[in-house]
């Protein structure tokens, strides 16, 4: 692929992704607008035309990594493993 072509498709990449973001907006408002909705009818789970919408809590636990680091670094130290990965972007 030479320079122009690559270019091209950096370009295009680049597009697509601002148009994902705006894609991504526009889906966060209209959940925001029907969450909005739900709160204002009481309610978690409601049918809509053919449509069953759930808002609901989920609880889960997690590990805090960092306080158990704090308290007890020598045994984080022993644990924890160094991985690589790489980063594509975009400037």
């Amino acid at each position: 692929m030479g320079q122009k072509e690559l270019a091209e498709k950096v370009r295009e990449l680049k597009g697509l992704k601002q148009m994902a973001e705006e894609l991504a907006a526009e889906i966060a408002s209209i959940k925001d607008d029907i969450k909005a909705e739900m709160t204002a009818r009481g309610v978690s789970e409601m049918l809509v035309d053919v449509f069953k919408v759930r808002w609901t809590k989920v609880l889960s636990k997690r590990f805090d990594t960092t306080a158990f680091k704090a308290t007890h670094t020598e045994l984080y130290g022993q644990y924890v493993k160094e991985v690589e990965t790489r980063r594509f972007s975009v400037a």
